[in-house]
């Protein structure tokens, strides 16, 4: 059997996420002088914003970091932030372009509950983009900027490229992708882009929308009431876990490279093929010789590895995870789930995920 062939993203450097660290700091410096960042946040619609005055102050920083005309935190995490820019950019029952694979479960449920229409290209061929969008005139594109089959190699920028060519608005999904890559579909010239911030350090059920200003204001104004709101102590906490994801991740990277390496040379016998993919986190997939990953996955567990994620790479996974392979993928080979098993480093090592692994083998 031939080994599976990826094209995962390119993760950032550590000099490079070093840098992006420092310019968001740089970037807060200039919107919190003085003592104002240690703050924890108001409460409230305050007048002429209606919303907290630090929530606001927060999303400035969102908007020039990532060199957008403006940004909105919302409830519901990356999939409230997918949900209100969908619903900005499009009318139920509208038509919008998706990628020719299955489609995040969360996704799926929002175009479900709006009535759309999906139109269906693939995303790896710009000839069908562009032959599916003259065809069936869509009113909206959605990209998941991270993979949803093993074989996907689509560039995000290409892709985006492709959709304003045609005058065509779109909503990138940047879940598991920010502060991993150099740049988020807003920067490569997307509508909108979307991500939860509990993947990112933050607290849970806050999302970001930032992109088109005309269009980031029609998202506000689906939140007019206070209980709709990200307080102010939310936003906050959602800024200072932002600092810290560039260089977490980039040693995360680092920790997966490593991974790969060992396991490529049979450092775990019974390992036939280790490689790295977005599914949809970036993480290691291991493939096994023999159908064993049930077995192993109930091990790791017993050994110390996180059995299921939390918000996939939330502040509160620290040990590896050891798990089954993501939805869209098994949809893509339902044959994979037996032979093959995701891992997450986390804030582990190396050593610490070799040595969970070779002991759930043993003996299998």
């Amino acid at each position: 059997m031939n080994k599976v062939k990826t094209w995962p993203l390119q993760s950032l450097t550590m000099e490079q996420a070093q840098s992006k660290q420092f310019q968001l700091v740089d970037i807060i410096c200039r919107h919190f002088p003085g003592a104002d960042f240690l703050n924890a946040g108001d409460f409230g619609l305050v007048p002429g914003l209606n919303q907290p005055q630090m929530t606001r102050r927060v999303e400035s920083v969102l908007a020039d970091f990532f060199g957008a005309q403006a940004a909105a935190l919302v409830q519901g995490a990356g999939t409230g932030a997918i949900r209100s820019g969908l619903a900005a950019l499009l009318n139920a029952g509208d038509s919008l372009l998706v990628h020719d694979a299955p489609l995040y479960p969360t996704s799926s449920v929002i175009a479900e509950q709006m009535g759309l229409t999906l139109i269906r290209a693939d995303f790896n061929q710009l000839d069908d983009i562009k032959r599916t969008i003259e065809l069936y005139q869509p009113k909206a594109a959605l990209i998941q900027h991270t993979r949803q089959k093993m074989d996907d190699s689509y560039l995000l920028g290409e892709v985006i490229g492709c959709f304003n060519q045609h005058g065509l608005p779109s909503l990138t999904d940047d879940n598991y992708a920010v502060m991993k890559v150099e740049k988020i579909g807003c920067e490569c010239g997307s509508t909108l882009s979307t991500f939860s911030c509990f993947k990112l350090f933050g607290p849970p059920g806050i999302g970001v929308v930032v992109g088109e200003e005309k269009t980031v204001n029609a998202v506000r104004k689906s939140m007019y009431s206070g209980g709709s709101q990200v307080q102010g102590f939310q936003a906050m906490e959602a800024l200072r876990g932002l600092v810290f994801a560039p260089v977490m991740h980039a040693v995360q990277a680092q920790v997966n490279d490593k991974l790969v390496e060992a396991l490529n040379t049979e450092a775990v016998p019974q390992v036939k093929h280790a490689f790295i993919a977005n599914a949809q986190s970036k993480v290691l997939l291991v493939e096994f010789h023999q159908p064993i990953a049930e077995q192993v996955l109930a091990a790791a567990q017993k050994l110390g590895a996180l059995p299921y994620p939390v918000g996939a790479e939330s502040k509160y996974e620290i040990p590896p995870l050891f798990y089954r392979l993501s939805g869209t993928f098994r949809q893509s080979d339902p044959t994979l789930e037996q032979r093959m098993i995701r891992i997450n480093p986390n804030r582990s090592g190396a050593q610490t995920v070799l040595r969970i692994l070779k002991e759930s083998c043993e003996g299998l």
